[in-house]
């Protein structure tokens, strides 16, 4: 069905696959965004209670720890939906469905479910700009894996220069795999203008997508893109949610519609993207001091 959206976001298929990103303005209402807002404290609240990154399974929360900063931040937290009975409920809306549908079809599924945080004194919050396939561990699980795979970025909270929105590069999905910031971890230091250079990108077409609660931006896998560090003195979360065309992914992923049908979480998770949960599935700590190094 026809998508309550802004009539400035109507194109965005179009947009999305001339530009490797699009805005879409007002996709969910104030009202779900509450619901979204007071969830994600919550599950902010729950990652406090790790004393350093914990995953179980395809679970996770990635912790800066009081060690480098004398307090404790929470940066990342990964499906969360099986914590969670709003979140997986959520991350199968129909409202994502009929967002998707047009690029992806109607069976569909996902294989990043991401809270990001910014918290205002954590250092560590912003992102070299970098190329999503680098994540997917294993390309030979996917078919048509660029064509098949989009992500989505939900404004939790108001999305601004000043706290440290998403930036993208319009037109670098065109380019294929640049290596950016494939020498060393994405959340430390920023990326200098003469590597985008370097790489063939104009610095000075860089978009800052500011967005508020409620819009969402697509984007793909070969679309270059980071964000700077918060400087403000308010928190932003960001909601990153990453689908894929069920077809081209057969053994990886958790269904989120069987032909337009919402459909919940499994009994045990389902590999998404990091190979390594087959040898050693959690619960863990990990104990990676990155952030010091």
């Amino acid at each position: 069905m026809p998508l309550d959206i802004a009539r400035e976001s109507r194109d965005y298929v179009d947009r999305y696959r001339a530009h490797g990103y699009a805005i879409v303005r007002g996709l969910f209402d104030a009202a779900t965004m509450a619901q979204v807002q007071e969830e994600a404290r919550r599950i902010y609240a729950e990652g406090l209670k790790h004393r350093a990154t914990y995953r179980d399974r395809n679970l996770l929360f990635e912790i800066l720890p009081e060690a480098h900063g004398g307090r404790r931040y929470v940066l990342q937290a990964h499906w969360f939906a099986w914590i969670s009975p709003f979140f997986e409920r959520f991350r199968r809306d129909p409202r994502w469905h009929d967002l998707l549908s047009p690029l992806l079809g109607r069976d569909i599924k996902q294989v990043a479910q991401q809270l990001h945080w910014k918290p205002p004194g954590a250092d560590l919050t912003g992102y070299r700009f970098h190329q999503d396939i680098k994540f997917r561990e294993n390309p030979a699980a996917f078919r048509a894996i660029v064509e098949a795979n989009i992500t989505t970025g939900l404004a939790i909270d108001r999305a601004t220069p000043e706290n440290g929105c998403l930036r993208v590069v319009p037109g670098s999905h065109a380019k294929g795999y640049l290596g950016l910031s494939d020498d060393g971890p994405l959340m430390k230091g920023t990326t200098q203008e003469g590597e985008l250079s370097r790489a063939g990108l104009d610095p000075s077409s860089i978009v800052d997508v500011a967005l508020e609660p409620g819009d969402v931006v697509l984007w793909g896998l070969l679309t270059v893109h980071g964000s700077a560090p918060n400087r403000s003195d308010r928190d932003r979360a960001f909601g990153i949610s990453s689908y894929v065309r069920a077809a081209d992914s057969p053994e990886r992923g958790e269904w989120a519609f069987r032909d337009g049908v919402s459909t919940p979480l499994g009994p045990e998770p389902e590999i998404c993207k990091y190979e390594k949960l087959r040898e050693k599935p959690g619960p863990f700590y990990v104990e990676d001091d990155w952030y010091a190094r």
